[in-house]
């Protein structure tokens, strides 16, 4: 059995959501950014302990929330020790707009993972671009890099599309599938 954890912040729940989703694909533990960029108590050692680490947080003006860039600061420290080489990585986003720059939020997490000397896993899905093609299709937004989600500026967070968290949860499960294959 794999582990893999998934460190990430939400500023208004969008986030916390494919967070969410995301785990239940990959059968997942979810370690929560806070309103100041730390992580819970534990929460080092859990991704110390995983297999896989996925990124999540929101894209504000083109690229993670700053709570998600100074947990980025902060993992100096297991980079300096090469503590996060050889796991699995992958990373979710989500703004208010179909592109909203959430492509710069996934290369800065697919660049931080190489710089911990990881390697990334895509989220492996056929864009939805045909002429049938609606909304509600996972990989509409023909993104490759990883899971995103739009959600409207004014919409709760139970307002999200349910093939954004679907992508996520299909991405959850690669992720895992993935990161099994590389640990036996």
């Amino acid at each position: 059995m794999v582990s893999i954890a998934v460190v990430y912040h939400s500023g208004y729940g969008h986030t916390q959501r494919q967070a969410q989703a995301l785990a239940d694909g990959a059968a997942a533990r979810l370690v929560a950014i806070d309103a100041d960029g730390n992580l819970p108590a534990a929460g080092w050692d859990e991704l110390a302990a995983a297999d896989g680490i996925v990124f999540g947080a929101p894209t504000y003006m083109g690229g993670p929330s700053w709570q998600f860039k100074r947990f980025a600061d902060a993992s100096s420290k297991a980079w300096y020790a090469q503590a996060w080489k050889d796991k699995v990585f992958g990373g979710f986003t989500s703004s208010s707009s179909p592109a909203g720059d959430k492509a710069g939020t996934l290369d800065y997490f697919f660049t931080l993972a190489m710089q911990h000397g990881g390697l990334w896993v895509g989220n492996g899905m056929m864009p939805s671009n045909s002429k049938t093609a609606q909304r509600e299709d996972p990989n509409w937004h023909g993104l490759w890099r990883g899971a995103v989600a739009t959600t409207a500026i004014d919409a709760s967070s139970g307002e999200m599309s349910s093939a954004d968290l679907e992508m996520a949860r299909q991405y959850g499960e690669r992720l895992a599938q993935l990161t099994a294959r590389l640990a036996r």
